[in-house]
Formats: C-alpha cells, structure tokens, sequence
C-alpha cells in the first residue's frame, strides 16, 4: 500500500511538472482571446465579439453565437478566476473520461482499481493534447465529455434524450457536428434528429438573443481562416494541414477535397459494419473528425484518446503496440522538432505525425470484433 502511495505521488508530480513546464510556454493563449472578446463584448463600447481581435494577433473569436453566451459569466470574473475554472474543469473532465474509457480493463486485468485509475489519469493528463488544452485554456475535455457521455449513457442505454449532448458541443463548437453523421450512418434516426434539434434550438436562441452576431459569424467569421491561424502552421495536424505543408499550393484545396470524400467513406464503412459498437464508434469518430477538420491543432486531438484506450485495451498485439506507439510520440512532443527547421525528408513523417497516427487509428481501431461486442454486454451488466 505504501508503496503504490508512493509510487502515485511520483507520478502526480511528475505530471504537475510537465503541465507546468507547458503553462510556461502557452500562458493560457486561449483563454486570453476568449476573456478579451468577452470582456469587449459585454462590458465595451457596444462592438461584435467578432469585431475584437487579441493586440499584436490576429486571433479573435472563433465559435458560433452560442458559445459566447455560454461564456458570458467570462465577463463578470477576474481572468485569474477564469483560468482556475478551465484548469479545474479539464482536469475534472479528464478524470471523467478517463473512468469511463478505462474502468473495464482496470477491472478485467485485475489491477489495484485507485492506484491504476490514478496512474491511467496522469497518464492523461501528460498527454500532449491534454496538457496544451489545460495550458491553452481551452474546452476541449468539455466538448469531448459531453459526447461521450451522450454516446455511451444515452445512446447505448436507449435513452430518449440521447442527441442532447451532440447538439449542445456542435452547438458550441461546429466540429462535433460529425458525430450527427455517425447517428445517421448508423440509422439512429431518433438520436440523429433530436441532436440536430438541440443544436439548431441553440443556435436560434443564440441568434434571437445577438442576430447582428449571428450574423456575422454565418456569413464571415466562419470562413476567414486567418481569425484561427495559418493552416500550414506545424501544429495543424488535419489532412488540410499536412497538404498545406506541401508545395502543391495550386492544387492544394482540390486534393483535400477527395482525401476528406475518400476519409469520410472509409470511417462511414467501419462504423455501418458494427453500429451496435457504440464505443468504437466513438473511438473512429472521434478520429475522422480531426482527420477531416480543416484546422485541427494538436489541443483538439485529444478526440484520439478513445482510440488510443480501445486499441490498448481489445486490440490484438499489433494494435496494443500501435496504441501504445501513438500514446508515446504524441506525448514526446518529438513533432515539434520540424518547427522552425525544416529536415526534409524525415520533415514528411515527423513534421505529421499525429496525422499518420490519425490515420492508423482510423483503419486498425478494434471496432464490432467479437471480443469487443463481449465488452460491451458486460459494460451493459455492469450498468
């Protein structure tokens, strides 16, 4: 007992040192941009939350009506304050998910189930998308729980409200929107539609209360890229990013079209074979939607953790090696080498290598494997 005391108080400061060491280069970027644009929203000279960008950037809101009124509490807190509750929040959430992916291997391995659950969490929390969405200040461990929530709570027990958790994360944020597309591949009709209803009430409640917001964010800032950065900037580790790293400018745009066509139909062909797996469905979901995205920073991937879980816990050998592979190299911050100095050809591997990885989680993720459909009717007993 001691001993594994000990050994978790190790790993606990050690992740306090490399979260730590990751605030002292991101200083809560995001949460920046967002206390700003809140701030001048509410509290300004009567502006549009898309009219303020942060000084010396061109970073401004990004998100839908919507999420600025979730946000809105931003403008009556000290930004000390706001940090604290984003630190808390993604640890919290981080934690969630974390029990939610890992409690059956811990229970099936038969491992001390508090000190492999507190070693899985910091685990977590040291991976890079997790740290830089703790040290950024962003929402992602919140978007992620609603999800999965939804999924596995109320789509897998049958739940009428199933949908609810999808609808409000797109509302807040477009991108979880692909996981609407999954209800519909799937035929979760009821599901699909009730996400879709709860993302579209949201968004007319957020256009009723600010239309000249609305308004802007529909026909302009959702479609000015340079509001969230350079596409080829290293850390845009999307498809769109890794050919924007390329020197085929001409055809750039064109070629990223049919890798998404081709994506899309390949994720669409492993989900419909195995719908009733609802947690792989989560996991390649969650995958092809950083795939897809035309900006996904490495903050946002942290979709990829229910496939690095499920192909660690059900995988065979070499899916158990590619899962554990992925963990390592994304959390070794080895992509940034490429940086600032180019090294071609090795630049084309390790300058994208959560886009590989997103890759090979995509085709080698167990999903609808008898063992898994196993775990699944156990998970059912066990809830």
């Amino acid at each position: 007992m001691k001993r594994k005391i000990a050994l978790l108080s190790v790993a606990g400061l050690i992740t306090f040192l490399i979260v730590y060491l990751a605030q002292t280069r991101n200083g809560y970027f995001d949460s920046k941009v967002y206390y700003g644009a809140i701030q001048y929203w509410f509290r300004g000279d009567g502006g549009m939350v898309y009219d303020w960008l942060r000084p010396g950037t061109p970073y401004g809101f990004t998100y839908p009506p919507f999420a600025g009124l979730v946000m809105s509490p931003m403008a009556f807190l000290p930004f000390g304050a706001v940090v604290v509750i984003a630190i808390v929040a993604t640890v919290l959430t981080t934690a969630l998910l974390i029990w939610w992916f890992a409690r059956d291997l811990i229970r099936r391995q038969g491992w001390t189930v508090w000190f492999a659950y507190g070693i899985a969490v910091c685990l977590a929390i040291s991976f890079e998308p997790v740290r830089e969405t703790i040290t950024f200040g962003q929402v992602n461990t919140l978007l992620l729980t609603l999800v999965a929530g939804d999924l596995l709570f109320g789509l897998g027990r049958g739940r009428k409200w199933a949908g609810v958790g999808i609808g409000v994360a797109t509302a807040i944020k477009l991108t979880p929107g692909i996981f609407i597309v999954y209800l519909l591949v799937t035929r979760r009709w009821r599901a699909a539609a009730t996400a879709s209803g709860t993302a579209a009430g949201a968004t007319l409640l957020a256009a009723a209360i600010f239309p000249d917001e609305s308004r802007e964010f529909w026909t302009s800032a959702l479609w000015d890229t340079n509001r969230v950065g350079v596409l080829s900037f290293l850390s845009n580790q999307s498809e769109r990013g890794f050919l924007a790293r390329l020197p085929i400018a001409q055809v750039e745009a064109k070629v990223w079209l049919v890798c998404v066509l081709v994506t899309l139909a390949f994720w669409a062909w492993r989900v419909a074979k195995a719908p009733d797996d609802i947690m792989g469905g989560l996991a390649l979901t969650g995958v092809v939607g950083c795939l897809i995205s035309p900006v996904t920073w490495i903050h946002h991937c942290v979709w990829l953790l229910p496939a690095i879980v499920r192909c660690v816990d059900l995988g065979a050998r070499n899916q158990k090696i590619l899962g554990g592979a992925a963990y390592l190299l994304m959390t070794s911050r080895l992509t940034w080498l490429w940086e600032k100095r180019p090294r071609p050809p090795l630049e084309l591997i390790g300058g994208n290598l959560y886009v590989w990885f997103s890759l090979a989680l995509l085709i080698w993720t167990p999903i609808g494997t008898p063992r898994s459909a196993d775990v699944h009717e156990e998970d059912k007993i066990l809830t």
